[in-house]
């Protein structure tokens, strides 16, 4: 039964890719009612899932793995623990209700089917992202989620706005995960190995080790950036282009929650240390200050949403950095709250959009009463938001401020950054859900209505869920406990961390600071309600943002790639040539410069007579070459100087090269003689003075690969490789001739490259063979006009 069950694992992921690959063709056989059909496939990992939570909470991991490429210790190792369970719970759970959503969102709109298709791709890389026991496995999902990312984000692939948008996302979270990579290998290498579960053994020798900063830095990169941390937290907002399923489902409760993920993963095995501390709570401070206030700058619906989104990410971030049990506690249950009442609520500025075809929140008023369902739904979600009995929001927020009332000394300052913060988001909150629905009904939404069940249900259950399971929080300590474990002490098996949510615990100062943050937020919600009017979005709380420097730096690459394209790819074939030829010729020297060169000196230059008639007569052939008067002779010289080569491969006991000398030699002659026959005098392609710059070169580049060779000759050791190539030859590649082997399998990639530039090469002289003047001049003639 336990085998089975863990080898389920690899089922989940694999059912959720096939079904991506099917939605299209469920759409083009059920339409609007794929969004229905293609649900049943994460509402079913999602039961599963469900499940698995009696286990986990017991302190049992479930876990399987497959060899991958041994040499590089990567294998498919998936483990699912209490941390990993939640965010998956996560991920498929909300993943259904945005499903059901996209089929009615989008019902009339040909791309549905694209879109479920992309919706279940990320959806199984996040979920493979969350359950991956490798890093250098977790790193795969982890690009994955990037690049389906940036597809969902671009959705809207005709508008400039939606590919500008994808495009930065890409940049940013892309960048991000250059810097994860190495930070995940230089990690594996102080750790001893590229297991998750088993890095934690080693935390002590890891963080001792003189690869702990550069990796923890480098990782933290990565983090920051997919969570959209100061300042990378420009990219989260401008993403609100895409549709509003991808918006609710993409910033609400997956991707920008991997970075928070990561750390938390992590946190066990680097956690602890003053960098560890004080990189992330500054940067988390930072950002939920930052996000917050942008929240207020605002005026669409989803660009609330997304700062406030940004916000949140800081106060997870802050309190992974603090990491003590209460923090890591408050991270995970503010991370459930905020996944269900964010998700919902983008679903439903989703529902007002698709009813009103607007998201200002100054055109919008009066929805209370034609949408009265899409309401309720703003209501549920909107109440856990602000943190307001007896919503799990509440549950959260009073754990958030009881972890760092508990921590003392200078972070307990920290609750003027989380008062501060939560009263700006009880105003981005109040505009979301007060805003739009009170007040006299505008011309924009006169006419408005709720959408279908699909449309209001969605929001409308995540609310729900949200008021279960915060008046009733005893149901989430099992789950919660399990994964404060899993970031606490990832290495201790059966243990169980003491988790005990209540909505109830007396008088005391948290709940005066929950009741102090409410008042202030709804004094300053009438407050700033009554400045919509103007324009809020002149204003900028510093005078160059990120954003400006990612335009910036986007902008002056641009303008260098154009430059460089200019001057390297001008469309002249010389300056290619010369180009690369410069560019060897030089690397060859660098490489070269600490190289004595007494080497040169040790060799025997004894050659016999018959060889230096060889070498005479090529050094003459390939004179002639260069200063012949017509093509033919030119052509017939060239090949004087191949057979030449030839001659010397003989000479010196390589018979199969030197036929392979000849026919390459004959072949080449003969096309160049059909090539040149039909082109005209190629004297006049060049001056001169050209033609003596291209004579210097062509002395300078051959005598560097000459001294190179040279170089070569005496850096041999004394085991040569053609050894190993006798050895092997039966043993791996079965087969007894050295040189088919050698080309057909130990050098197999470049005899396919070689291959490859033969046939183009080909291609290109029957395209010039075969071409006509008159159908030349037709087509440019076409051209012109």
């Amino acid at each position: 039964m336990i085998w089975f069950e863990e080898n389920l694992m690899h089922y989940w992921l694999l059912i959720i890719f096939l079904a991506a690959i099917a939605a299209p063709w469920i759409f083009r056989l059920a339409g609007s009612r794929s969004g229905w059909i293609m649900a049943v496939v994460p509402a079913t990992v999602f039961l599963t899932l469900l499940n698995q939570i009696p286990a986990v909470a017991d302190g049992r991991s479930l876990t399987t793995s497959w060899i991958w490429i041994s040499q590089l210790d990567l294998a498919f190792s998936l483990r699912l623990d209490g941390l990993g369970l939640l965010f998956g719970l996560l991920v498929t759970g909300i993943g259904t209700v945005v499903l059901t959503y996209a089929g009615a969102y989008l019902a009339d709109d040909r791309r549905l089917g694209l879109l479920l298709l992309e919706l279940l791709l990320f959806m199984g890389s996040m979920l493979g992202l969350v359950i991956a026991d490798n890093l250098l496995t977790l790193f795969v999902f982890w690009e994955l989620t990037s690049i389906t990312s940036y597809l969902l984000i671009g959705f809207n692939s005709e508008s400039p706005v939606s590919r500008a948008s994808a495009l930065k996302a890409l940049l940013v979270t892309g960048g991000g995960g250059l810097a994860l990579l190495p930070g995940l290998i230089l990690l594996g290498i102080a750790g001893g190995t590229f297991e998750i579960s088993s890095l934690a053994i080693h935390a002590d020798t890891i963080k001792q080790h003189s690869f702990y900063l550069p990796a923890l830095l480098l990782i933290l990169v990565g983090a920051f950036t997919k969570s959209a941390q100061f300042p990378f937290h420009f990219w989260l907002p401008g993403a609100m282009a895409a549709p509003t399923p991808i918006s609710a489902y993409l910033h609400s409760a997956t991707m920008v929650k991997a970075g928070v993920y990561l750390l938390l993963r992590l946190h066990g095995v680097l956690g602890g240390t003053p960098a560890w501390f004080w990189w992330i709570v500054s940067v988390g401070a930072i950002t939920t200050m930052v996000g917050a206030a942008m929240s207020l700058r605002s005026v669409d619906l989803k660009q609330i949403l997304a700062y406030a989104t940004v916000s949140v990410l800081g106060t997870l971030t802050m309190l992974v950095g603090i990491g003590s049990e209460a923090a890591i506690q408050a991270a995970l249950a503010l991370l459930v709250a905020h996944a269900l009442y964010k998700g919902g609520l983008f679903l439903v500025a989703g529902a007002i959009d698709h009813a009103v075809h607007d998201r200002d929140i100054r055109k919008l008023g009066g929805l209370r009463g034609p949408m009265p369902k899409t309401f309720a739904a703003a209501t549920l979600t909107g109440l856990s938001m602000i943190g307001l009995v007896p919503m799990f929001g509440f549950v959260a927020k009073e754990l958030y401020y009881e972890s760092l009332l508990a921590s003392g000394g200078w972070v307990s300052s920290l609750l003027t950054v989380a008062i501060s913060s939560n009263v700006m988001l009880f105003v981005a909150a109040g505009l979301v859900c007060i805003k739009p629905f009170f007040g006299a009904p505008t011309s924009v939404t006169e006419k408005a209505q709720d959408g279908s069940v699909a449309i209001w249900g969605g929001p409308l259950i995540l609310g729900l869920v949200s008021l279960l399971i915060g008046a009733f929080p005893g149901s989430m300590d099992k789950l919660i406990s399990a994964a404060s474990l899993s970031a606490m002490k990832p290495s201790v098996f059966g243990d169980v961390v003491s988790v005990n949510l209540a909505l109830w615990h007396g008088m005391n100062t948290t709940l005066l600071l929950s009741l102090l943050t409410l008042a202030l937020g709804a004094a300053f919600l009438a407050h700033w309600i009554g400045r919509l009017d103007r324009d809020v979005r002149d204003w900028k709380p510093l005078p160059l943002s990120a954003a400006d420097g990612y335009e910036w730096l986007l902008k002056s690459v641009n303008q260098f790639a154009r430059w460089q394209t200019s001057v390297l790819q001008n469309g002249y074939l010389g300056v290619y040539l010369l180009t690369m030829i410069a560019a060897t010729v030089a690397s060859v020297w660098m490489s070269l410069y600490s190289e004595p060169l007494s080497k040169l000196w040790g060799f025997g230059w004894d050659v016999e007579f018959h060889e230096a008639m060889v070498i005479a007569l090529i050094l003459a052939a390939a004179l002639s070459a260069v200063t012949a008067r017509t093509w033919l002779l030119a052509v017939g010289s060239l090949g004087v100087v191949g057979y030449g080569v030839a001659i010397l491969f003989v000479l010196f006991g390589a018979p199969d090269v030197a036929m392979t000398q000849f026919v390459t030699e004959t072949l080449t002659v003969i096309l160049f003689v059909i090539a040149f026959s039909k082109l005209p005098d190629f004297r006049s392609f060049s001056k001169p003075l050209t033609r003596y710059r291209d004579a210097v070169v062509a002395l300078i580049t051959g005598g560097t690969i000459t001294v190179l060779l040279l170089f070569a000759m005496s850096v041999r050791s004394d085991h040569p490789i053609s050894a190993y190539y006798a050895e092997n030859s039966v043993t791996e590649a079965h087969g007894r001739n050295l040189v088919n082997v050698i080309l057909v399998d130990f050098r197999a990639l470049d005899t396919l490259g070689e291959i490859t530039v033969l046939a183009i090469a080909a291609i290109g002289v029957y395209a010039l063979l075969t071409l006509r003047k008159d159908r030349c001049d037709g087509v440019r003639h076409e051209g012109t006009e």
